[in-house]
């Protein structure tokens, strides 16, 4: 049975024991004897991103157990039949074990005494609760340096398959130790990881911080001078606290500030000891330019946002909904291409995105519903899914036109402004609904996009007047006139040239209408620019729907255009304003 298949059959056993632990936890608030410590927004994104780790795995698990094999196969100190004879008895694997858990103690606790190692395991430590979700709170990120401490064991010998049991075993002890509901266990607390240990390894107060990195054995804590018992109340989260629900900038949070301060510091040997001093290090002249408030435990608040019941259970449902798709994806992922599983990761990414973000506070449900069903409909063109994608791709724009609609009556009256955006969206149904028939209908969605596309410069005109920067213009047309050179070149066929040549121009004068809407704007209206974005997302998505139908096919072409054509309609729908609104 492979590792993902072992997850998913654990991860009824893993609710299950959340479950109990949860419901323990409310008895004992009742009685005065704990406290309740779940939070649903906390524990939904505590395990939104265990299943993004997971999935993740799935690509970056062959760089680690490649690299661990070629190295076994190539530099290992003994023969591998011998090897092989001896890692598989009984205290084979037992010693194994012990040399996994070994191995890990130093990536853990490296992962604390390095910034790029801390960016990676940093994930695992952003909640600020302590409970059994809190396990399942992985990075995305850690297999891009993480083997580099388990060449040990190839070296020595320890076969692939024994190496990935092993890992497993270890992963998975540590679950239960993530919980307050277990107290202190006298002579096991000595030598293994237990609940108590491990509260402290989460703990930000001053005389838990960096201790007891032991996965399953706490003696290397207690050999190497970083064990701390735990005696007092532990304050979890991280230092630099992340007050997000946003999976994507829960793996990219420290890398982004390690990038700032690197591109920042003057020193070029500062801009390297960044990444390799321990977290929190920075460069003088930084750090003078930049400052950061010093970390006070006493002003730790918990991040919180408020959201009605109704979005609660929503998110919830949508969560389960997503739990099924991630064990769906992991029991079958072995045998898939690594082509679909990328496409995989990028659907399920964004959804969870989505989740994280009307428990934010961020969007509204129904722009829930328009990221799902896009990511739905991407995914499924690539896939090759056409019932789906059937349903899904003009469902997105229906969705879309109902949120533009519904935020147009909320504002007491249906101006031009809204007019002119409904216009566009729907055209842009019509064009998607057209190009998902026959090849002759191509030119018919072609004119339909162009139609939307003139509706959206006569919205972007409304309040700035046409082409306020004309420099911009010039510029985005040049990049049409070379785009339509290279379709030209590439075999574009001659019925074809003139109507997509009329289709550059209005593209690129709705990306130049945008960018100066933008420049104009930048300061009554800061969303202009993501309404500019929107514009260009339009220019990318049309160029590669282009290069791949005229020119060559591109790998997974049909994600990416999808991708970024919901991008750009997402990011205009939203983030477009009435001039003074």
């Amino acid at each position: 049975m492979r590792p993902g298949q072992i997850i998913v059959l654990a991860t009824p056993v893993f609710f299950l024991l959340i479950a109990i632990e949860f419901a323990v936890g409310r008895v004992r608030a009742r009685r005065g004897t704990g406290q309740d410590t779940y939070r649903l927004a906390d524990a939904v994104n505590s395990i939104g991103l265990g299943m993004l780790s997971q999935i993740s795995a799935v690509l970056t698990g062959l760089l680690r157990i490649g690299i661990y094999t070629a190295v076994y196969s190539a530099v290992a100190l003994f023969p591998q039949d011998a090897a092989r004879d001896f890692w598989t008895t009984w205290y084979g694997w037992l010693l194994a074990l012990v040399f996994y858990d070994f191995c890990y103690y130093w990536l853990h606790r490296m992962g604390h005494e390095s910034a790029v190692l801390w960016a990676a395991h940093v994930v695992h430590h952003q909640s600020q609760h302590y409970n059994l979700s809190t396990a399942l709170r992985q990075t995305s990120s850690g297999a891009l340096l993480g083997w580099i401490f388990y060449l040990p064991m190839a070296v020595a010998g320890v076969p692939p398959l024994v190496f990935v049991v092993v890992a497993l075993v270890d992963l998975l002890y540590q679950f239960w130790v993530h919980t307050e509901q277990v107290g202190k266990l006298g002579w096991f607390d000595r030598w293994f990881c237990s609940p108590s240990n491990h509260r402290v390894h989460h703990a930000v107060n001053d005389t838990y911080l960096d201790r007891n990195y032991g996965g399953i054995l706490i003696v290397w804590d207690r050999m190497f001078g970083t064990f701390r018992e735990e005696d007092e109340r532990c304050v979890y989260g991280t230092r630099g606290e992340l007050k997000s629900w946003d999976p994507l900038w829960a793996n990219a949070e420290v890398y982004w500030g390690l990038a700032k301060d690197s591109w920042h510091a003057r020193s070029w040997a500062d801009k390297l000891r960044v990444w390799l001093k321990p977290p929190g290090w920075r460069p003088a002249d930084v750090a003078a330019r930049f400052p950061k408030p010093a970390f006070d435990i006493a002003k730790v608040t918990r991040y919180e946002p408020v959201v009605s019941r109704g979005v609660q259970w929503f998110a919830g449902i949508q969560f389960l909904l997503m739990l099924g798709g991630v064990a769906f994806f992991l029991w079958f992922s072995d045998g898939m291409p690594l082509q679909r599983s990328a496409v995989w990761l990028a659907g399920l990414t964004a959804s969870l995105w989505a989740i994280g973000a009307v428990l934010q506070g961020r969007i509204s449900v129904t722009e829930v519903l328009l990221v799902e069903t896009a990511a739905l409909a991407a995914a499924s063109a690539a896939l090759g899914t056409d019932w789906l994608h059937h349903i899904c791709k003009p469902l997105a724009l229906s969705i879309a036109i109902v949120f533009a609609a519904r935020r147009a009556m909320a504002s007491g009256a249906v101006t031009r402004f809204d007019g002119l955006l409904l216009a566009g969206l729907v055209a842009s149904l019509a064009g998607d609904v057209l190009l998902m028939g026959s090849a002759k209908l191509f030119v018919p969605g072609l004119v339909c996009f162009l139609l939307a596309h003139l509706a959206y410069i006569a919205l972007f005109r409304i309040g700035v007047g046409m082409f306020p920067r004309r420099g911009v213009l010039a510029t985005t047309l040049l990049i049409g006139a070379g785009m339509y050179a290279f379709l030209w070149q590439g075999g574009l066929p001659p019925a074809l040239r003139i109507p997509v040549g009329v289709y550059v121009v209005v593209i690129a004068c709705m990306a130049a209408q945008a960018i100066g809407r933008a420049a104009v704007l930048r300061e009554a209206d800061p969303s202009a620019v993501w309404v500019a974005v929107g514009a260009c997302f339009f220019m990318l998505s049309d160029s590669l729907l282009a290069i791949n139908r005229f020119v060559a096919p591109l790998p997974l072409a049909q994600l990416w255009v999808l991708a970024a054509y919901y991008a750009a309609q997402i990011l205009i729908v939203r983030h477009v304003r009435r001039p003074g609104a």
